[in-house]
């Protein structure tokens, strides 16, 4: 024959050094191995994880397991304050807590968006794994899903977490009963101002970082203290008065608090009368409150005070019969107005 005229197919392999995130990081292949195994793994690193099975499986004391879940989508991704790294695993660990469980184990899934920079990841799996530190936990098991450039926000994060719940701990809305004291760990409305400030590029006259803290060393404390505690709840989205009524109509009590007796920094509240919004609402990372008998209050209260997390712990109100669940807010004019749920969210992608 004359002339050759055979097809050369050329198949390039993938390249590993990349800098960004490609969908080829999702896929189960080369690219997601070598993710595991320099971004996850030496970030995490564990026995657990060093198994590389399709989930763990770990060793625990006799007694109840409490298991939770929640997925984080916070932007901006960084903020004065915290990350969403830290965040997730914070937030896990609260809610672990807020069962009376002492966290142990967390698992966590990354949904990552394609061009994300490995190195926005990188900073971000760093900051997971000093949060996990500081709070005592392990990161055991572990999922990677990689979407379409455009179809999400860099970064969502989905966890689960396992705790052992405290001896003599049994806490639920429907222990809190009339007579209850109302107790709250510290100054409201820090996480979600932080968040809105660098999202929409504000600068308050003073800097207002994010109140994103493990509380669960505090809440050990106040059961090995023996104190009776009925109810515990966190202040994340919807802020104070959103907790305040889903446990009131849990209950099917009411409840009593006073304005001033709740925490505000003096920047966060100026900054709300600024933008139009209630500091009871704003969303907070570090605080919660506890619901306990009235002849356990002051013993709570200084068991709280003596944790940097929960040092302005205040009491803010006390339950009340009421024919309707409702939760009451006595102002510093001494009027009353009903703190209701909101019917929207005052500010998106805070946690």
């Amino acid at each position: 024959m004359g002339n050759d005229n055979s097809l050369e197919v050329s198949c390039p392999l993938p390249a590993l050094e990349q800098r960004t995130i490609a969908l080829a990081h999702g896929g189960g292949g080369r690219l997601m191995q070598e993710l595991i195994r320099r971004t996850f793994l030496p970030a995490f690193d564990n026995v657990w994880l060093a198994q590389l099975h399709d989930g763990a499986v770990f060793p625990v004391d006799a007694g109840k397991l409490a298991l939770t879940t929640d997925s984080y989508v916070v932007r901006p991704l960084c903020f004065p304050g915290g990350d969403i790294g830290s965040l997730s695993v914070y937030g896990t660990v609260n809610d672990l807590a807020m069962c009376g469980a002492k966290p142990l184990y967390l698992s966590a899934g990354f949904i990552l968006e394609e061009g994300l920079p490995l190195e926005t990841l990188a900073r971000v799996v760093t900051s997971m794994a000093e949060a996990a530190q500081a709070a005592g936990v392990a990161v055991v098991t572990g999922d990677t899903k990689v979407v379409d450039h455009g179809k999400g926000d860099g970064i969502f994060i989905n966890t689960a977490g396992v705790g052992l719940v405290l001896r003599g701990a049994t806490v639920t809305p429907q222990r809190v009963r009339p007579g209850d004291v109302i107790l709250l760990s510290g100054d409201l409305g820090r996480h979600g101002l932080a968040v809105l400030s660098v999202r929409e590029g504000l600068a308050f006259a003073s800097d207002i970082r994010s109140d994103s803290a493990p509380v669960h060393g505090v809440v050990e404390d106040l059961f090995s203290s023996g104190i009776e505690v009925h109810c515990l709840r966190d202040l994340t989205r919807g802020g104070l008065a959103s907790a305040l009524n889903e446990i009131a109509m849990a209950a099917r009590v009411g409840m009593t608090v006073e304005d001033r007796s709740i925490p505000v920094s003096e920047p966060v509240r100026g900054a709300c009368e600024l933008l139009g919004l209630d500091p009871l609402y704003v969303a907070n990372e570090g605080r919660f409150v506890a619901f306990v008998p009235e002849s356990e209050a002051h013993k709570a209260l200084t068991v709280m005070r003596r944790h940097e997390v929960s040092h302005q712990a205040a009491i803010i109100g006390r339950v009340t019969e009421s024919d309707e669940p409702a939760v009451v807010l006595t102002t510093v004019l001494a009027t009353r107005r009903f703190l209701d749920l909101l019917s929207g969210e005052q500010l998106p992608r805070i946690c």
